[in-house]
């Protein structure tokens, strides 16, 4: 009923939409003379964010069609390797893309967001990195037909995806698929695959939510998988390919983070205004740009939610020792050549500090040359991978660490 709801409000306002959007890009143009008045720009912002409150989300493009490269502008072409009903992989090819540049296969959320808004990690990556993506699909556009998506399909996607690419491969995963991405890749130590990747780099990511939990860790123990199903599991409507999918709509987890952190939304809202008036156009536009990516959500499959909040937030499965992948037991301990960096923002209140270096305990029998751990000053959780501190003071760390567990 709630998605329902929610498709009658955004049929109403569609029109008030689109005039909000029309008007805002009109006052951006130079030839009209309200984009000249104090608070033109201003307002052209508050109808902009209007226009994304009242249409529907469209997922935006990475756009990363040139990247410089030793003070070279070099052309780069998105191409789709692998494409499943459920996610496609998006290599950025570069021309001059040398032999020994490491390959780097970036698991971005399945948790709502599409993954655009990692833009910001891969364009820095790409200079000296091939960079491939997870590109989850929104699943209102996956037919019933596909079939269910749960925790152990994720965790066999993955496992395809390292078979597939090769022992050279290097592993980043932002946040959430940060458990799964250890359980794949501790599957693989114990079999003694060959596909073990060269590093895997955890970053933000809900290891051991037990340790200084946020509120959303706190949030997902108030309510059992029951409650949680009752209250936010919707289906599908009509009038979408995904119809009578039941899903975790992507409206209903951005409005929770929204309410969770409201005075910082608002204070990044206030924050683009000083640009605009600043006349910093530059600042305003990756704020612009953030918000956008951020606004476009998707829906998740209800199977993988659940068993998510289940596996990782509730039972803490993987720290526990209790984590299975289709009656095989998870051992992280078994992992010794796939070296592990862990990445922390010291402001994180969705992953705090400690939860993903937990999984240093986890792979007790690495090495210490194989491991590494940071933890970034003064830097939240979407700090980690997008903006000037990740790309400045993180970025530098993460590259050496791969350049290291190359050979």
């Amino acid at each position: 009923m709630l998605y329902f709801l929610r498709e009658m409000q955004l049929a109403a306002l569609a029109p008030m939409g689109a005039a909000a959007g029309a008007l805002g890009q009109a006052l951006r143009q130079p030839w009209h003379p309200l984009a000249y008045l104090p608070h033109g720009a201003a307002l052209a912002e508050g109808l902009a964010f209007f226009e994304n409150f009242a249409t529907r989300p469209v997922k935006p493009v990475f756009g990363l069609d040139q990247v410089t490269v030793k003070g070279k502008r070099v052309p780069v072409t998105e191409e789709v390797v692998v494409e499943t009903a459920f996610c496609r992989v998006v290599r950025f090819r570069r021309p001059d893309v040398k032999a020994g540049d490491p390959r780097v296969l970036v698991l971005a959320p399945l948790s709502g967001h599409h993954a655009t808004l990692l833009r910001d990690t891969v364009a820095a990556l790409l200079p000296a990195h091939e960079v491939m993506i997870t590109d989850w699909i929104d699943a209102r556009h996956i037919p019933v037909s596909a079939g269910v998506f749960g925790l152990d399909d994720y965790i066999a996607f993955l496992l395809d995806l390292v078979r597939r690419f090769g022992p050279d491969l290097h592993v980043m995963a932002v946040c959430q698929p940060s458990v799964p991405a250890l359980a794949a890749l501790a599957l693989l130590a114990e079999a003694d695959d060959p596909a073990q990747p060269k590093s895997l780099i955890l970053m933000g990511g809900p290891i051991d939510t037990r340790i200084n939990p946020t509120k959303p860790n706190r949030a997902a123990l108030r309510h059992d998988r029951a409650d949680i199903e009752r209250r936010f599991i919707q289906t599908v409507p009509f009038g979408h390919e995904g119809a009578g999918r039941r899903v975790f709509p992507g409206f209903l987890q951005l409005s929770g983070f929204v309410a969770m952190n409201l005075d910082r939304h608002l204070g990044a809202q206030i924050e683009l205004f000083k640009h605009l008036v600043r006349g910093d156009g530059d600042g305003a536009a990756r704020h612009r740009q953030f918000y956008q990516d951020y606004l476009a959500v998707m829906d998740l499959p209800a199977e993988y939610y659940l068993e998510t909040i289940e596996t990782v937030f509730r039972n803490h499965d993987l720290p526990m020792g209790r984590m299975v992948w289709r009656g095989r037991p998870v051992r992280p301990q078994a992992i010794r050549k796939t070296a592990l960096l862990t990445v922390e923002g010291e402001k994180d209140d969705i992953s705090a500090p400690g939860q993903t270096r937990a999984a240093h305990d986890l792979c007790a029998r690495l090495s210490p040359g194989r491991r590494a751990h940071h933890l970034q000053p003064r830097v939240g959780h979407f700090g980690l991978f997008n903006g000037r501190r990740w790309r400045e003071e993180i970025l530098p760390v993460v590259a050496q660490f791969i350049r290291t567990h190359q050979g």
